[in-house]
């Protein structure tokens, strides 16, 4: 999937990842995308969270070796 920026959040614990997604999410324009990697189990349910209480669309939702891959829209 391509995507604009890349959030490497590997290795960071809740509440961490979420606060650098919303972070990074900021740096981008309305409609970009934006790939976070995380090894935290808990991120998946953050992000699916984040996402709805945000209105940013959560596009993807993967499990690879060793994490977690994200890809989100900014509204």
């Amino acid at each position: 999937m391509n995507f604009d920026k890349e959030l490497d959040a590997r290795g960071l614990n809740c509440p961490l990842p979420i606060i650098k997604t919303k972070k990074a999410l900021n740096d981008l324009g309305a409609g970009q995308v934006l790939k976070v990697t995380s090894t935290d189990a808990g991120s998946v349910k953050d992000m699916e969270a984040f996402a709805k209480q945000t209105g940013n669309e959560l596009m993807e939702s993967a499990q690879e070796a060793g994490g977690y891959v994200f890809f989100i829209r900014k509204k």
